[in-house]
């Protein structure tokens, strides 16, 4: 018997960035980066506008990419007028351009998640997540 792992930290990366490489594909017909589609997806799935201020911080802390990076995509967003700062502390909400790109952006990635995930059993996708769920903590744990 091996003591080579079954799953290793380059399957799990190659899985990543191939995955990652459709996504911009994605990203790219609509003009937005990665970051840029982080910080819609935060906004748009967050239960009440998001503060600035907590977003760049999940942003660098999820990411593993520091503040200033977090805050130029959002910084471009205002700019293009995807995304409205409002209120004290500051908060953000999409604007309708941001909302419908965000439901493209959304619909692509849906219809990768089918392609790539529509067929596997869901027992080994709830392992997966799950197994994963933990590879991550524990990596973060180590990070800290």
């Amino acid at each position: 018997m091996s003591d080579t792992p079954t799953l290793t930290g380059q399957d799990i990366g190659q899985a990543e960035r191939a995955t990652r490489a459709l996504l911009d594909r994605v990203l790219a017909e609509v003009q937005t980066t990665f970051h840029q589609s982080v910080v819609l997806n935060l906004t748009a799935n967050a239960p009440a506008p998001p503060e600035v201020d907590a977003l760049v911080t999940r942003m660098a802390q999820g990411l593993k990419v520091d503040r200033s990076t977090a805050r130029t995509a959002i910084d471009e967003l205002v700019a293009g007028g995807l995304v409205d700062p409002s209120g004290d502390p500051a908060t953000l909400a999409l604007t309708p351009e941001g909302a419908a790109r965000f439901a493209t952006i959304r619909r692509g990635i849906d219809q990768i998640a089918e392609r790539l995930y529509g067929d596997l059993p869901s027992d080994d996708l709830a392992t997966t997540h799950r197994i994963l769920a933990i590879v991550t903590e524990r990596a973060n744990a180590e990070l800290a």
